[in-house]
């Protein structure tokens, strides 16, 4: 008895950690957003003559930083009436703040974008099916519209299946538990 109250006592214990988690990278996205919204308009207002000198290949995307983080832009999702902000980078620690960039770039048409299955960012993305709308605008301002073409429950090894540039955007996001990606394909809509 004594085991199975510990056993209970942990999986208590982890559910409200996952639930402490989720509730602060809600917070993070939501605060993120309005500043990076300002930081785009401000950087668009600047004259032409200030290009980005870290864009040094073509297919690069320009970044916004706050609070020492680089953004991409953000990704708005209708049908799971979400709107996050996108890092430019990821990491574990980036992750615990909002969704980011696994590999790609926008002009290459291989972006593919990676966050926690928090509910406030993308543990909802197997609701998405194949006719859904999404769209990603850019730090320059440029606004993409995409429709979900396929989706997909991969191995968590699966990494060419993700990144092998057949589609324009791809998010994905762990299964509870981890085992699995749930993956979402998406092509530019006309």
């Amino acid at each position: 008895m004594v085991l199975g109250a510990a056993l209970i006592l942990s999986a208590l214990s982890l559910f409200l950690y996952n639930q402490r988690e989720a509730s602060m990278a809600d917070k993070a996205s939501m605060n993120l957003l309005p500043q990076l919204l300002q930081e785009i308009a401000e950087q668009n207002e600047l004259p032409e003559a200030t290009e980005d000198p870290n864009l040094e290949d073509a297919f690069a995307m320009r970044e916004i930083i706050i609070d020492g983080y680089a953004y991409i832009g953000y990704l708005t999702i209708p049908k799971l009436s979400l709107e996050l902000p996108i890092m430019a980078d990821w990491d574990n620690a980036r992750l615990q703040i909002a969704p980011c960039r696994y590999s790609g770039t926008l002009k290459a048409g291989n972006l593919v974008l990676m966050a926690h299955n928090y509910a406030k960012h993308f543990g909802r993305l197997s609701e998405l099916a194949e006719g859904d709308s999404l769209s990603f605008m850019d730090a320059d301002e440029n606004v993409t519209q995409y429709e979900v073409v396929g989706c997909d429950i991969l191995d968590p090894y699966a990494v060419e299946e993700m990144t092998a540039g057949v589609f324009d955007l791809t998010l994905f996001t762990c299964t509870y538990g981890g085992k699995s990606r749930v993956t979402v394909y998406c092509d530019r809509s006309t």
